[in-house]
């Protein structure tokens, strides 16, 4: 049992990273197998997956130098549209933060902006969980 929920936190974990993993579809597999406790994998999964959101606020911090490596998380242009929604709609962009494409962008443009981190992780969590938890309800749902 420990081995599957590290296999989610860590799948979680990169997905909000550098690295491409999908939680949604590791955690939707532990669901429709009946593996793992429902509310445990909502945990694991939200906690990896917001402290991978942590390390691009850290990113975030350092934009400006980071942002030309070829291992930077986000593209150019992604992270220019990202940081014009950012700087519009301030902080609740990181309700977002889970969505594909712009999600990774809008905390590394956090970071840039130097949101506290309490407030990041608590905006950030809230989003996250609620994608998982919709996940969630979806596999239970499947298998009813």
């Amino acid at each position: 049992m420990v081995t599957l929920y590290g296999a989610l936190f860590v799948s979680a974990f990169l997905a909000a990273t550098i690295l491409p993993a999908s939680s949604e579809v590791v955690l939707a597999g532990l669901i429709v197998s009946g593996r793992g406790d429902p509310a445990l994998l909502l945990a694991v999964a939200t906690i990896g997956n917001t402290l991978g959101s942590v390390v691009n606020w850290i990113l975030g911090r350092g934009v400006d130098s980071l942002r030309i490596r070829r291992w930077f998380p986000v593209t150019p242009d992604r992270y220019e549209q990202a940081s014009r929604t950012f700087r519009r709609f301030g902080k609740w962009t990181l309700l977002f933060a889970w969505l594909p494409v712009v999600g990774d962008a809008f905390t590394i443009a956090a970071g840039a902006a130097r949101v506290n981190l309490g407030v990041f992780v608590v905006l950030v969590t809230l989003g996250k969980a609620a994608r998982y938890a919709a996940v969630i309800a979806g596999g239970l749902w499947a298998i009813a």
